[in-house]
């Protein structure tokens, strides 16, 4: 039997060092405090960026780029605090975090700059790094990894800067990259590569973008409205000495410093995303879905291929038309009404599909009280408007209406109820659609280009005061919004780009600069990371390919099994030495790119970042017994 100080290291990679990686990293060193090696363990945090919060929340970046999730919802580490020193398992949620580093500025329902997310991040590894038992070593590089290259015992990473690195286990959570770009885009860019006068900033995150380079009062086009527009908009007017001032009763008003730019945006919807509603429901009021359940789906589906417009969706906006109408009963008559109507929606709902919207017209609702999910996301859609200026007036209606809405919460509001029903379901969704359960076209078509956009901007979007920025901003007239089915084109004729909307009428505007404000959709086949190019070359990684149905739909994510998540290879196989986690599996799972621990009972993203950890460990043991034997 070997002595103990002969049983070679357990060494484990983990690559990217997002909330995914530090999950996972958390996991591993908390189930090592627990259960101390009887072995040397090393593990490997490899981030190009930086090795708290990689690229997207690195600490340096300006604080007006903000998190899209309250405090009170987030916390990174998987147990709260005992009373015990702060460890992996047992540590502060982000909202008691910040209160003590930050308590003017603080707030549990508030929204902190990305930037100080970056520092809760630096936190957790340096608690990681004090707690780690003996026998433990964390290595920290700050490097790309190239290749990973598989052996028949280890795996050997090639790092940027130089040297080769061999590892028992990999965990690659390398979240957003930059793919090569579509058609439309590289037009973009080659027009203006060949005049020097013109700038296309490609869509990244805002504070990856060389946006210092848009000069004063230059014209600027901007495509999207989604949450990277947010940031690019603040980070040109506020960020250039601009002021939002109070107006009283919580409205806000822009005060320009005169170094903007002209700013003209645009997307499909002509409406920028909507704002999150506070979330005021009392505990008891949060409910568990009644009709949107994964077994109600199956039971009325065909057996075993699911259309989600047809098997998915329509539970799904019964669950969302249940919640408005509930909140405009209590709003109305009071809880006793709400739970009355509750009661007559599950009784009928014992019986097949109920009839919500009918049921809810025996209470005196009518047909204008619905909720309409379509109208909701393209409130513009069939709409015509003679001139900007009309646009503008009904563009500045719908932004007050939003505003409103997102002040009265998901609580007290019909529609920010409904709503609120998208997030609330995730799970539920991810259960029916991940891996395939959809039919291909439908997964295509139905899942990934028009619900899963729409979710975004009815649900995802950002807090009430950055609302109110842009519409402060719409009203000063320092940005101006083209209109719905908004085109952004060059102009040969003119040596310019063009802005304008078939839906508004004398809306056509010239512009010297494009900035692409929608994040790129992932999608490894067009990834241009040398690492992911390498994973494929090799076979290591293959893309989920959805064949069921008569058609097939190429993902775009990485083939993986379920939890813990280990890459399908060019034979179809898993290879268990590796961990594919996060944004690179985004369609083959849906909604990666909403990841973080929750306060309380663990969530899904601490149970599969345990699971993760809990499979890369037991190797390990599974090694010092062989070796000991």
């Amino acid at each position: 039997m070997a002595a103990d100080s002969e049983v070679s290291a357990h060494r484990v990679a983990v690559v990217g060092s997002g909330p995914r990686g530090m999950g996972v990293l958390e996991r591993l060193a908390a189930r090592l405090i627990d259960c101390p090696p009887g072995a040397p363990v090393e593990i490997f945090l490899i981030d190009a960026h930086t090795l708290a919060g990689g690229r997207v929340w690195r600490s340096d970046q300006p604080d007006w780029f903000l998190m899209n999730t309250a405090a009170q919802e987030i916390t990174m580490f998987s147990g709260p605090s005992d009373g015990g020193p702060v460890r992996p398992g047992a540590g502060p949620s982000f909202a008691q975090w910040w209160a003590g580093v930050d308590p003017a500025s603080a707030k549990p329902d508030g929204y902190a700059p990305r930037a100080r997310y970056g520092h809760y991040l630096q936190y957790l590894l340096d608690a990681v790094v004090r707690s780690l038992p003996p026998g433990v070593r964390l290595h920290q590089l700050q490097d790309f990894v190239e290749d990973l290259e598989p052996r028949p015992t280890e795996y050997v990473l090639t790092l940027a800067k130089g040297g080769r690195l061999a590892v028992d286990k990999v965990v690659l959570a390398t979240g957003h990259t930059l793919p090569k770009l579509g058609d439309a885009e590289q037009r973009l860019h080659d027009f203006a590569l060949e005049r020097p006068r013109l700038q296309y900033m490609r869509g990244d995150a805002a504070a990856d973008m060389p946006l210092d380079r848009v000069p004063d009062t230059a014209a600027v086009g901007i495509i999207g409205l989604g949450l990277s527009f947010y940031d690019v908009v603040v980070a040109l007017t506020a960020g250039r000495g601009g002021r939002f001032i109070e107006a009283g009763d919580g409205a806000v008003a822009y005060r320009p410093s005169g170094a903007e730019p002209v700013l003209v945006a645009g997307s499909r919807s002509g409406m920028p995303v909507l704002s999150r509603g506070f979330d005021q429901r009392p505990a008891d009021a949060i409910r568990k879905p009644l009709l949107f359940t994964e077994e109600r789906v199956l039971a009325g589906a065909d057996r075993g291929c699911l259309d989600f417009r047809r098997d998915v969706f329509p539970l799904l906006v019964a669950e969302m038309d249940l919640a408005h109408h509930a909140t405009v009963l209590r709003l109305r008559r009071g809880p006793s009404a709400e739970t009355e109507f509750l009661r007559e929606v599950s009784a009928a709902a014992e019986h097949g599909h109920p009839d919500v919207c009918g049921l809810a017209g025996r209470h005196g609702i009518g047909a204008h009280g619905h909720f309409d999910f379509e109208e909701s996301r393209r409130p513009f859609a069939d709409r015509h408007f003679p001139d900007p200026d009309a646009f503008r007036r009904a563009l500045v209606r719908e932004l007050r209406t939003d505003v409103d809405r997102t002040v009265r919460g998901n609580y007290a509001d019909p529609f920010k109820a409904a709503v609120q029903v998208i997030r609330d379901a995730r799970s539920v969704i991810r259960s029916l659609v991940d891996y395939g359960g959809l039919r291909a076209a439908s997964h295509e078509h139905d899942l990934v280009r028009w619900f899963s956009p729409a979710t975004v901007f009815l649900a995802a979007g950002p807090p009430l005061h950055r609302a109110r920025a842009m519409l402060a901003l719409v009203e000063s007239g320092v940005l101006r919004v083209a209109g719905p089915k908004t085109r952004l084109t060059a102009d040969p004729a003119s040596g310019r780009f063009v802005v304008e909307s078939p839906q508004v009428g004398n809306s056509r505007t010239e512009v010297d600069i494009v900035i692409d404000a929608r994040i790129p959709i992932p999608n490894v086949a067009a990834d241009t990371s040398p690492l992911t190019r390498r994973l494929l070359e090799r076979g290591i990684w293959t893309e989920f390919v959805n064949t069921r149905g008569s058609d097939a739909f190429r993902s775009g994510g990485v083939a993986i099994t379920d939890v813990p998540f280990h890459p399908l290879n060019q034979d179809g196989a898993p290879d268990t030495g590796l961990y594919v986690i996060g944004i690179p599996t985004e369609h083959t799972r849906w909604g990666t790119q909403v990841g973080n621990g929750t306060p309380g009972p663990w969530n899904k993203f601490i149970r599969h970042a345990d699971a993760i950890a809990e499979h890369a460990l037991a190797t390990r043991r599974e090694r010092v017994e062989a070796e000991q034997d």
